[in-house]
């Protein structure tokens, strides 16, 4: 299918050095040093975008610019370009004489005088050059010549003569040049030689894109808004070789027929996208002008590949070596193929001229050149089975491909290829014989699925593991048919199967075989492997949703079946989870010892599954408990071992949980970044998704960026509801609860804190449940509800405080020193601040330890210690503003101001202390004292002695002027109170009716009072 569309990058991609160069000249030549610049390169590597953003640049520094071009045909013209360039000269009026000038002594070739041909043209020669060479007298000018080797000899003679005038003048001429079209009687190629050899010209020479580039004008292109999947950019490079009009034209093809996207099938989508039709008549148009043996010899090569050797193509072609070399050369110098550094080797220009070959050959003589080459590949060294199961394949040769397919794939497998394996053992399923039995189609399908899911494609390893299970059903091998269960559960959950339904799974799959009598010499081995398997994924899944009592017996049972039936694999991956339950449950030195040895001895023994999946444990576990600097050791390792065995399920998902680090640590643009990619690279696992999306939500916090926030938060939250797992769900709910404290909507900070506890309660969690202790108490306070937020620091806290995680318990210190602040206690709550911030920073949290510096400065600032609260409020915004979080930047600049200015605003229950006021509410609601005091969990006569105090403070004889003072309290629009009330000092005065004064409202002053964090798994 052809594009119908253009796609064009919006910027320049990889050309940073050149345009760098460039600047360069421009400055000399304004300053007087005229210069010819040649960029030369291959067809659609972009010389004329870089000659309009030269030309851009030069008219920003004051330049005038001229622009002239030719054509395939003007070789047979005399000064075409010249000619060309009049007429842009006659269209502008700083030009329009010279220009008049120019095409009149290019249309009368003859000087005055006469004289011989030889004399004529050298006048001619003269004459136009000077006139090119005064363009610049006027003030400093660009000329741009477009495609100089279609120049004809003229041309090329009047050139070299304007660059021998540029010394003095701020002219700049710039000429771009096809490099693969400089044939040997061209005339620019002897005249590019002589002048670049003689430095009368500087060539720049733009070569292939990058992986890199072609990566970044991928992502441009798509428009996605996420850095393009690595192997998606792998497979664009490599069909087009970096050249940035195939990159474009490729991906027009694709985006016209609805296939240009990230998803899992974008990699098979460009492979076998046809050749874009600007793109395939260029390279036809090289081929046709060559000679029979040359096409046949291109046909041949095609067939076998984008580099071939010569010896191969010697026998499929039928053609002695010597008898190769006219039509290589032939195809060389019209640029369709060239030799390679290996010795007796050639390969095509790049990918997509194999291809556009290729497309033309007939199918009958493509199959049968594919069965020759096959044939003539046998015991060669380039005869690999991968090699030989493509030509079967194509040859229509179904049990020899087949073979061939199942021996690479086992060979592919053995040495950690998995994304070959997979496609070798595709290939072994379509070309299996009608009378394939179903137990070998059952194994094939389960090798294919376990491919599948070690290359991060989830979907198709679930179609592969249904479709082994039913065939192994059928074949009636009822053991191997449970088996399959474990890791076809594996890959459910990264599709986003809840955890009952997957536990649902692999009890049913128990039932379905016999328990073995008792562990010891005669058990039934492989009944007990396939047990202890679907035990390990219970175990797991029941730890992933941190209900670690049952998953912590399920592990323990597996190990002791697994070791009994010498099943090291099984054995390896539950000592993993055993481990993340006992770092979860705060057996933090035992969990971490049981999984580091894990990988260890999987490492050693090879098992590079299990041992992949141990990092990924160690390294998410310690990410979400705090434990820095122990994640982004294993996480990086994890990291690269896991590519080294592409494994990219267990890549990616490290990824993400990197970021996550790199996001609590305090560099948000790296994790950003970083997690942006794994959202991009782990499209086929969800929980890679989810935890992406995390950090995405969680710097645009910080950076408030609400809507970006919102929108990937929410779509975490759904995702983790859908999955019903602790680990991917509390997070988007914290992040949602602390966005929407930020923005002044407390009441859903509250509901979601609520929400928070609710769901980690269930399982005695505190790993996800610490962030929702600060936000949930900061929002309760925002509210003017300080009752509420002690009750919720004291119950969240002892939740925090069972679990005794080290990383969490800062929070502990940093919700009560809250507390103690709202309630004037600022002595007390100082030394609980300055506790937190300690443990915050020792552990790393950069955003917890910035608003915890800034709450430490407002309470200097309650205490009127104004140079104590400024010299911290200073230092907490350098801070913020090395994060680059808004927030808190307004928050530390509202604290320097009000420790600038005397009478600082207080809270909106002043004058009463925080515990003064929740009296006053309770007494404004008609409660008694005892009431009162059950209600607080005081005594009955420290209630008596708060109401004295209330009584004093107001001014007022009678409990009904208390509930007064309450009514008279400004409240916003949720019937909180209203911060920054202005006659705070004696806000109510008695009468004898008993009514009271109320005080001026004043507009809610932005609350200064935020912060927190999370974490995800």
């Amino acid at each position: 299918m052809q594009a119908t569309r253009t796609l064009v990058c919006p910027i320049l991609v990889g050309r940073d050095d050149l345009l760098e160069l460039a600047d360069r000249r421009i400055r000399e030549v304004a300053a007087g040093r005229g210069q010819l610049l040649l960029l030369a390169g291959e067809a659609g590597v972009g010389k004329t975008r870089l000659l309009g953003a030269i030309e851009r640049r030069a008219m920003a520094e004051g330049f005038r610019s001229l622009r002239g071009g030719t054509y395939p045909s003007d070789l047979q013209v005399a000064a075409a370009i010249l000619i060309d360039l009049s007429r842009a000269m006659l269209r502008q009026d700083d030009f329009e004489e010279r220009g008049q000038a120019l095409a009149d002594r290019l249309d009368d070739p003859e000087p005055p005088g006469g004289g011989d041909a030889h004399r004529r043209r050298r006048l001619l020669v003269l004459d136009i050059a000077d006139m090119l060479a005064k363009l610049a007298d006027d003030g400093p000018t660009i000329v741009a010549l477009e495609d100089l080797h279609w120049s004809d000899d003229l041309t090329l003679e009047i050139l070299e003569a304007v660059a021998r005038q540029l010394s003095g003048r701020p002219l700049l001429l710039v000429g771009t040049y096809r490099s693969d079209a400089l044939f040997p009687r061209v005339p620019m190629r002897a005249w590019r030689a002589r002048l670049v050899g003689g430095r009368q010209a500087e060539e720049i020479r733009l070569g292939r894109l990058t992986p890199a580039d072609t990566a970044q004008m991928t992502t441009l292109l798509i428009e996605t808004g996420l850095p393009v999947a690595r192997d998606v950019a792998a497979a664009v490079h490599a069909r087009t070789d970096g050249i940035p009009f195939h990159i474009e034209e490729l991906l027009g093809v694709l985006a016209d027929a609805g296939a240009a996207s990230p998803g899992p099938s974008g990699v098979g989508d460009i492979r076998e996208a046809d050749v874009p039709e600007t793109v395939e008549d260029a390279i036809l148009a090289r081929i046709e002008p060559c000679s029979e043996p040359a096409k046949q010899i291109a046909a041949a090569g095609a067939v076998i590949g984008r580099a071939f050797d010569l010896d191969l193509l010697s026998t499929v072609v039928g053609v002695s070596l010597d008898r190769l070399s006219a039509p290589l050369d032939e195809l060389a110098e019209q640029f369709v193929l060239q030799p390679a550094r290996t010795p007796w080797r050639y390969g095509f220009r790049h990918a997509l001229i194999c291809d556009a070959i290729y497309d033309h050959i007939p199918l009958a003589d493509r199959r049968r050149l594919h069965g020759r080459t096959a044939d003539a590949a046998v015991g060669t060294d380039v005869g690999s089975d991968a090699f030989l199961a493509l030509h079967y394949e194509r040859a229509g040769r179904r049990a020899e491909a087949y073979a061939a397919a199942l021996r690479g794939a086992a060979n592919a497998a053995a040495i950690s290829s998995h994304r070959e394996a997979r496609e070798l053992y595709a290939t072994a399923i379509r070309m299996a014989p009608p009378e394939l039995r179903p137990l070998d189609r059952a194994r094939l399908l389960e090798r294919l699925a376990t491919m599948a899911a070690a290359t991060d494609d989830n979907t198709a390893a679930d179609e592969a593991f249904s479709e082994a299970r039913a065939s192994y059903l059928e074949a009636g091998d009822a053991l191997a048919a449970a088996a399959v269960v474990g890791p076809h559960v594996a890959v459910r959950h990264l599709l986003g199967a809840g955890l009952e339904a997957r536990a649902d799974a692999l009890r049913s799959a128990l039932g379905e075989i016999a328990e073995p009598p008792a562990l010891h010499a005669s058990v039934n081995r492989d009944s007990a492997r396939v047990r202890a398997g679907l035990l390990a994924g219970l175990s797991a899944a029941y730890m992933l949703d941190r209900r670690l009592e049952e998953a912590i017996g399920y592990a323990e049972d597996a190990r002791a079946m697994a070791a009994a039936a010498g099943d090291a694999p099984t054995a390896r991956n539950a000592a993993v989870t055993l481990g993340a339950c006992f770092v979860f449950a705060g057996r933090m030195d035992e969990g971490w010892a049981l999984i580091e040895d894990a990988i260890a001895a999987s490492r050693e023994a090879h098992l590079e599954a299990e041992a992949a999946r141990g990092y990924r444990m160690i390294g998410s576990s310690a990410s979400v408990l705090v434990e820095y600097e122990l994640a982004d050791r294993w996480l990086r390792e994890g990291i690269d071992y896991a590519e080294r065995v592409e494994l990219w399920n267990h890549r990616h998902y490290m990824a993400a949980h990197l970021a996550h680090v790199l996001w609590a640590t305090g560099d948000w643009a790296a994790a950003d970044e970083l997690a942006r990619h794994a959202l991009a690279d782990g499209r086929g696992g969800i929980t890679t998704r989810i935890t992406s999306l995390h950090v995405i939500g969680f710097v645009a916090i910080g950076r408030a960026e609400y809507e970006v926030a919102e929108a990937a938060l929410e779509e975490a939250r759904q995702l983790g509801e859908q999955m019903a797992e602790l680990q991917r769900l509390s997070p988007a709910v914290w992040g949602l609860a602390e966005m929407a404290h930020l923005r002044g909507d407390d009441r859903t900070a509250v509901r979601l804190s609520d929400e928070g506890l609710k769901a980690s309660a269930a399982v005695r969690d505190a790993a996800y449940l610490f962030p929702f202790l600060v936000t949930g108490c900061r929002a309760r306070l925002a509210l003017g509800d300080p009752l509420s937020a002690e009750r919720w620091v004291e119950k969240v806290a002892g939740h925090v405080a069972n679990r005794a995680i080290p990383g969490t318990t800062p929070a502990i210190a940093h919700a009560r020193g809250l507390v103690l602040l709202a309630q004037g206690s600022t002595g007390k709550a100082r030394a609980a601040l300055d506790e937190a911030l300690e443990g915050w920073r020792e552990r790393g949290r950069r955003w917890e330890g910035a608003w915890a510096a800034v709450d430490l400065a407002r309470c200097a600032l309650k205490a009127n210690q104004r140079v104590d609260a400024g010299r911290l409020a200073a230092a907490a915004r350098d801070d913020a503003n090395q994060l680059g979080s808004p927030a808190l930047v307004a928050a530390a600049d509202e604290i320097i101001a009000a420790a600038a200015r005397r009478g600082a605003a207080a809270e909106p229950w002043a004058p009463l202390t925080a515990r003064e006021f929740a009296v006053a509410r309770l007494v404004a609601e008609g409660h008694t004292n005892p009431e009162i005091a059950a209600a607080l969990n005081v005594a009955t006569k420290t209630v008596a002695a708060h109401v004295e105090h209330i009584l004093a403070k107001l001014g007022a004889g009678r409990r009904a002027e208390i509930a007064a003072w309450v009514a008279s309290i400004p409240v916003d629009q949720a019937g909180a109170p209203r911060a920054g009330r202005q006659d705070r000092d004696f806000p109510v005065q008695p009468s004898s009716s008993s009514s009271v004064t109320r005080s001026k409202p004043a507009p809610r002053r932005p609350d200064t009072s935020r912060g927190s964090a999370s974490n995800v798994s």
